[in-house]
């Protein structure tokens, strides 16, 4: 699908072809969504865009930036999460934007609609003044700059659950903690390869390289390019996060074994006299001068029962005492 718009202070213009919205006077938006390679032969004859970078867009390479004769392209990705998914990496889904900056205009390519671009075509549509007083450069701000706020619901998301996930570990930790500590650091290591490339091709247009960045729209890509080094910083400072939580889980199983093991030592050194007891008492040899006498006595056995119950006690007592119980 492709729309085109052109537009100027004055107001915002619809065409159908965009050959003629390319002619028309003031800046002219071309909206691809899905192209077909019909829509694909178009924008190469109007436009003269190259096909790689096309395809840039189309096989979702990682954000970058190139200059060419009468054009600068930007591709980056926006990020949205789906909350029916079961795991985070479900969860991310990232889509393609490229962004075509010409003298007098723009072209925006996505493979399926997305919310940021959305936006920003509704503003034109509704005749944004200062939108519409700006040039192509200024436009392609503000569809990157709705990109990148994005991406800070992503983060929010994540901060979130790695609250959630070290409360579980300090009540009751569980593998189903660590394995969703690991998905997280998995996870935010791939956030943050969306930040660090897409900043890089931003700075580009910050500091103004490109011919079809005015002077005064510099400062607004710049403003993008330092959220993205803070959304970076926020993703390192998480994974730092997760990594504190996963020892904190780990020391936390280790003392629970270290308990476990010393009750199971107490007990079994418990048991030791009482077995050595019972083991010595049952040798009941038959009729001999060597026999142990108490055998023929006839408080024998509860006596013997008396005592170890007497044994085990004054070891739980000491063993209390040593705070091993």
């Amino acid at each position: 699908m492709i729309e085109s718009v052109v537009y100027r202070q004055g107001g915002a213009t619809s065409f159908e072809d965009p050959d003629r919205a390319k002619a028309a006077d003031g800046t002219t938006w071309i909206r691809v969504t899905d192209p077909g390679s019909a829509d694909i032969d178009l924008l190469t004859d109007v436009f003269d865009v190259h096909q790689l970078s096309i395809q840039d867009v189309t096989e979702g390479e990682r954000p970058k930036l190139e200059e060419f004769d009468d054009y600068t392209f930007v591709v980056v990705k926006t990020a949205t999460l789906r909350r029916e998914a079961a795991t985070f990496a479900e969860e991310l889904r990232v889509t393609p934007v490229g962004v075509f900056i010409g003298s007098d205009w723009v072209l925006t390519l996505t493979p399926e609609p997305t919310d940021p671009v959305d936006r920003v075509w509704e503003a034109v549509q509704v005749a944004e003044r200062r939108l519409l007083s700006r040039g192509p450069d200024f436009t392609a701000y503000r569809i990157l700059d709705a990109i990148v706020s994005d991406y800070y619901a992503i983060l929010d998301e994540v901060e979130t659950r790695i609250e959630t996930v070290e409360e579980a570990v300090i009540e009751s930790p569980d593998a189903a903690a660590l394995e969703e500590l690991n998905g997280l650091r998995r996870d935010l290591l791939s956030v943050r390869r969306l930040f660090w490339p897409a900043r890089d091709a931003i700075a580009v247009l910050a500091r103004g390289d490109p011919d079809q960045v005015q002077v005064e729209t510099e400062k607004y890509f710049r403003d993008v390019a330092e959220d993205l080094v803070h959304l970076a910083e926020l993703a390192d400072t998480y994974r730092e996060l997760v990594v504190g939580t996963r020892e904190m889980y780990l020391n936390s199983v280790s003392v629970s074994t270290n308990e476990a093991m010393k009750t199971l030592t107490v007990v079994a050194t418990i048991l030791l006299p009482l077995s050595f007891v019972v083991g010595l008492f049952g040798m009941n040899f038959g009729a001999s001068p060597y026999n142990m006498p108490e055998l023929g006595w006839r408080y024998a056995y509860p006596a013997v029962l008396l005592g170890l119950a007497g044994i085990a006690a004054v070891m739980a007592v000491h063993f209390h005492r040593e705070g091993w119980l």
